[in-house]
Order: structure tokens, then sequence, then C-alpha cells
């Protein structure tokens, strides 16, 4: 694991505020030589601190106006049966993310889909078709009040 100092800290704060931020402007920002900074944030990269870059999308936006949050509970914990589960969630574009937890539940997705009807779909010909899943609760999205924030270093 890397050390992270204060420069550290503040170029991944700006990052995540922004990953489109100029070499030049980040380096200002902190104090650095464009070059230095250059070799700093390639090293938080390398280390695995700098997972990706990317953009937030509006789901609604996209029209995927269905948001859940869907609670897996497994048949039996059969090894051979949460790998091809795990592969078929990473697979699937209506699930932006999967936790396995502890509790009732043995995962937690969080699914976009396009409407309702669209979900229902995702369940039936998707979710209950996979060998692993015994049931699934669902949690209906009315209203985000915080998504995708700075993690805090």
């Amino acid at each position: 694991m890397m050390e992270l100092d204060d420069r550290d800290r503040r170029i991944l704060t700006l990052l995540q505020k922004d990953s489109r931020i100029s070499n030049a402007d980040l380096a200002d920002a902190v104090g650095m030589s464009a070059s230095a900074l250059w070799r700093r944030v390639r090293a938080l990269e390398d280390a695995g601190v700098i997972e990706r870059y990317g953009a937030l999308v509006h789901p609604p936006a996209m029209g995927l106006t269905f948001e859940a949050i869907v609670h897996v509970h497994l048949t039996r914990h059969d090894p051979e049966k949460i790998v091809d589960f795990i592969r078929a969630v990473e697979t699937s574009s209506e699930v932006q993310e999967c936790y396995a937890t502890t509790g009732q539940a043995d995962y937690h997705l969080r699914v976009l889909c396009r409407d309702l009807s669209a979900y229902n779909i995702f369940l039936e010909d998707f979710l209950f078709r996979l060998p692993a899943v015994a049931s699934a609760q669902t949690n209906v999205v009315l209203r985000t009040i915080k998504r995708n924030r700075p993690v805090v270093p």
C-alpha cells in the first residue's frame, strides 16, 4: 500500500472533483511542476490508488428512470454457483453495483432500468434464471440523496 502525503490527498481530491482538469492546472493547484505532478499521478495510478477515470452520467438523461436496490438470497453457498452468479452479474448492463455483505441477504445489487416493465424482464429473464438465486427482495429508490461522492483520503 502506498503511503499518501498531504499533496497526494490534494491531488486525489481535485481529480475526483474534475478528472478532466489539465495537468498544468492541477500542478498549479498543488504547487508542483507539471512534470513532477505527472510522475506523482502516474505513481498513484501504478499503485492502484487511482483505479480509473470516467464521466458521471445522469441515469434519467439516458432513459433509465427506474432504480432499485435488490437484496439477493442464494439457494446454497456452492462455490461454483457463486462464481457463475458473480460472472453473470458482472456482465449485466442493468446491475450498476454489487456487494457481498453480512446480514440476511447474500448480495445487494443496485439496478437501473428503463421502467418497471424492463425491471420485471430483468428479474424474470436474468436474475431468477441464475441457479444460485433462491429469492430477491426489491427496494425501489424513490430519490437519490447522495451518489458518487469523492473519497476523502
